[in-house]
């Protein structure tokens, strides 16, 4: 793998995170462009990492699985419960976190087909998903205020 190869994978790692990044930090989420950012290419560099190492397949899976379970750690960091309200906050940004590391592992494995057609499902899901959970909330009548995730608003 050259550089130029190297600089590819890394920047778009960059880019992806940046992306879902301004989408959080435009909804004033705890964790925005840099945090997402950092972790998408903090995932490419472990799996470019265990790629240039010639571990083959099976140190990917293992880079993978360790980044499976330790972003869980960080998108924890986000997550709130406020027990008196039964309410939980952050769970959209953890999962987001979470996704950044995906993607940027799929960036670090050039896999760029993938990363853009996840990138977009994602993006959908954080622009429309309020809007279309609240829509069904008003449909079935069901009030959120058990259970609000952090994208929901409170106002009516």
């Amino acid at each position: 793998m050259d550089t130029l190869d190297l600089i590819e994978r890394l920047a778009a790692a960059i880019a992806v995170g940046a992306i879902i990044g301004i989408d959080r930090d435009l909804r004033h989420k705890p964790a925005g462009l840099r945090t997402h950012s950092l972790v998408c290419i903090g995932s490419a560099v472990l799996v470019l990492a265990a790629l240039g190492s010639g571990s083959g397949a099976d140190g990917v899976a293992r880079v993978m699985q360790g980044l499976v379970a330790g972003v869980g750690f960080l998108g924890a960091g986000v997550i709130m419960h406020h027990g008196r309200e039964h309410h939980v906050q952050g769970l959209t940004t953890a999962a987001s976190i979470w996704m950044a590391a995906g993607l940027g592992a799929a960036c670090g494995l050039a896999l760029y087909r993938l990363v853009f057609l996840a990138l977009l499902a994602a993006l959908f899901i954080l622009v429309a998903g309020g809007p279309i959970e609240r829509a069904i909330a008003r449909r079935f009548g069901r009030e959120r205020e058990d259970r609000r995730d952090d994208d929901i608003d409170a106002r009516p």
